[in-house]
């Protein structure tokens, strides 16, 4: 079965998430934005091998540490989409930006794709590629623990900001509607900024949303 756990890093407390399988103790780490020594801590204290990083998007405050702890464990990127090619072409100047440590881009291993799976030990998980947050975003899918890992695509009482380069406010609520309800009301949802919520509560309150 797939456990995670969710650590907080970097100045903008950016819920990176480290999921595992049970039976392998194969882990992989969602957008290791920085403060790798505090991840590794993590992995180390629950004896589980690192084995992948799993990207939704390339946001500084999601893939600043990608290339560091890439190189450092000699393991693969897996994600995100295609369409972020420019924000990974750009982290470096998105460090400077906003007054993160320097930051390497990166070739992702592997791109991912709308209906693509990723696979940590015995647990597989659905990819759904998000666009709206920023073209290239992908989630990634749980239903055996009926958990979405959907990055800055929707928060607890709010959904991901459009306003930055190449980001789309329809598109966003198209793949809220369109590719996160779909994973069923009861699905708990890790965003990539504050508290968990579920699809269903957010159908209710969330004023971005409510009611599609």
């Amino acid at each position: 079965m797939l456990h995670y756990t969710t650590v907080p890093v970097t100045a903008f407390a950016q819920n990176c998430s480290i999921v595992w399988c049970d039976e392998t103790l194969q882990a992989a780490v969602i957008d290791p934005g920085g403060d790798l020594e505090v991840l590794l801590a993590e992995v180390q204290q629950r004896a589980l091998t690192l084995t992948q990083i799993w990207q939704t998007h390339a946001h500084i405050d999601h893939a600043g540490g990608t290339a560091e702890l890439a190189d450092q464990l000699a393991i693969p990127i897996i994600g995100p989409h295609p369409g972020d090619q420019f924000w990974i072409d750009g982290l470096a100047q998105q460090s400077t930006m906003f007054g993160f440590p320097p930051a390497a881009g990166f070739t992702p291993t592997r791109w991912l794709f709308d209906g693509d799976t990723v696979t940590v030990g015995h647990c597989t998980l659905n990819v759904r590629h998000c666009p709206g947050h920023t073209p290239g975003h992908v989630v990634f899918h749980s239903p055996e623990i009926h958990r979405a890992f959907v990055g800055d695509v929707l928060f607890a009482g709010s959904i991901g900001r459009t306003d930055f380069p190449q980001g789309d406010h329809a598109a966003l609520i198209a793949s809220i509607t369109q590719r996160l309800w779909p994973m069923g009301d009861d699905t708990v949802f890790i965003p990539g900024h504050g508290p968990e919520s579920t699809f269903g509560q957010e159908r209710q309150s969330n004023p971005y949303v409510a009611g599609t």
